[in-house]
């Protein structure tokens, strides 16, 4: 029972990784996309201490745990690390050398951030007689939910880091992106508390899918010389 619900944590993230991978022209080194995913779980493990912190932070000043400033908060703690879990992976490395890289490496790291997120969210389900079936349904509605989420949110900051790159304006373009994916996140998550009914989430994912794949089609089309050159600069 243990190993089918690992395995079903890891399911999610993993689905999503063949998704994006397959988005990119130029296939990346195994080794960097690991790293990736790793520093990405690693994220995952700050972001529970940082979080919790956090919380206690708002609660000494009487602000409510769920509130849109909790939410926000919380949301750029998230895709901050997400993208710092990115950029040590993968920013000195001499094969990161594509606009697409930014987008590919940031969602990944996303990735090994939800998977901690999952296998968490399954190991602490109660055991019942139904276990095997409420762990297959968690299992599908963070595949279409939470997992999503952080890969589109951190796919938009990926883009911001590639335009900021390539315009020299990293640190304005960075913060855009940040800006974005933390108020995508946290109105992802205001939906999923105030409303049952997850269609709406799933509505508001597929919209927010939409616009990140354009920025892939936008990002592969680009032809940018020495965007190596100016990483490094």
């Amino acid at each position: 029972m243990f190993c089918l619900s690992i395995i079903l944590a890891l399911l999610p993230g993993f689905a999503w990784l063949v998704f994006y991978l397959d988005e990119d022209p130029h296939p990346e080194p195994k080794r960097l996309v690991a790293l990736a995913f790793l520093t990405g779980i690693i994220a995952g493990l700050f972001a529970v201490a940082l979080e919790t912190i956090f919380n206690k932070a708002l609660s000494e000043i009487n602000i409510a745990e769920l509130s849109i400033i909790s939410l926000l908060g919380l949301a750029f703690i998230e895709e901050i690390l997400k993208f710092g879990a990115a950029y040590f992976a993968v920013n000195k490395d001499p094969r990161f050398t594509e606009p697409i890289d930014a987008m590919i490496y940031t969602i990944v790291a996303a990735l090994g951030f939800a998977t901690l997120e999952n296998i968490g969210t399954i190991a602490a389900m109660p055991q019942s007689l139904n276990f095997v079936g409420a762990i297959f349904q968690t299992s599908s509605l963070r595949f279409v939910g939470a997992t999503l989420l952080h890969s589109l949110a951190s796919g938009i900051v990926g883009y911001h880091w590639a335009l900021g790159i390539v315009k020299k304006k990293k640190i304005r373009y960075l913060f855009s992106g940040l800006c974005i994916a933390a108020i995508l996140h946290a109105s992802f998550n205001y939906l999923i508390l105030n409303y049952e009914n997850v269609v709406y989430s799933v509505i508001f994912l597929t919209v927010a899918g939409l616009f990140v794949l354009i920025d892939f089609e936008k990002i592969k089309s680009a032809r940018f010389s020495k965007f190596k050159e100016k990483i490094i600069k």
